[in-house]
């Protein structure tokens, strides 16, 4: 296999790799589709060569990954989004919770977004934003974001709570209480959560609770350098040949 050969079954493989970890399918030509097919099996075999296990074994893996009713790896995003988590800044619940406080004592100005003022949703897309997060600006989109909390006994710190008729925003912090901009004479403050399940539209996470466990931020490092040592042994391979 000449060098030239080795670059462009990498390219494709990255781009397999692109597509699947975004969760997206696109319809490619039959000749693209058999070229794929053929980069997934080196790139499976070079994979095992890297980590020790068999060929077989490490095709069919790929094949199941390629395939459209396979488990896919959910995407990581720093755009919030309907029903996934935005992972791709690593902020936490607690970071939420944290980031909020620093705006504790700012009036309330409908429209607002800055520490001269900010109502409800502008103080939730603002904290989103210092952490790296990007929200909507307006409570009912900001009511469709994240994944859905079953009820108030499932909140943690971090979790967007949304009463009916998604006139306001409240982020938990944990133990009952919640911090928001409540109203005009008022300014951004923790009190007792007054509202109940009963009044609740909806209870969004939209960033993880808790960091990753660090077995499992290892388990996705090892992956990647197999994936970086499958590439260049069939690098090193074309070149031999």
């Amino acid at each position: 296999m000449s060098v030239e050969a080795v670059l462009s079954r990498i390219s494709e493989i990255r781009s397999q790799i692109d597509t699947l970890r975004g969760g997206t399918a696109t319809a490619a030509p039959t000749a693209s589709a058999t070229s794929g097919a053929a980069g997934s099996s080196a790139f499976a075999d070079a994979l095992a060569t890297a980590d020790g296990t068999t060929g077989a074994a490490s095709a069919a893996g790929a094949t199941a990954a390629a395939s459209p009713t396979g488990t896919r790896a959910p995407a990581t995003s720093v755009d919030a989004g309907a029903g996934t988590l935005a992972t791709g800044s690593g902020a936490t619940g607690a970071d939420v919770v944290a980031d909020a406080k620093k705006y504790l004592g700012v009036p309330y100005v409908f429209g607002g977004e800055t520490t001269a003022g900010m109502d409800c949703s502008g103080l939730v897309q603002t904290v989103f934003k210092d952490l790296g997060v990007t929200m909507p600006r307006v409570v009912p989109d900001q009511a469709k974001m994240g994944v859905e909390v079953g009820s108030l006994k499932d909140a943690q710190p971090g979790d967007l709570i949304i009463p009916k008729g998604e006139g306001h925003v409240v982020i938990y912090v944990g133990d009952g209480k919640v911090l928001h901009a409540p109203r005009p004479g008022k300014d951004v403050r923790i009190v007792d959560n007054w509202y109940s399940d009963a009044d609740i539209a909806t209870i969004r996470r939209i960033v993880p609770a808790q960091a990753a466990p660090a077995a499992v931020a290892s388990a996705a490092r090892s992956a990647t350098d197999l994936q970086t040592a499958a590439l260049l042994s069939m690098m090193q391979s074309g070149s031999a040949a």
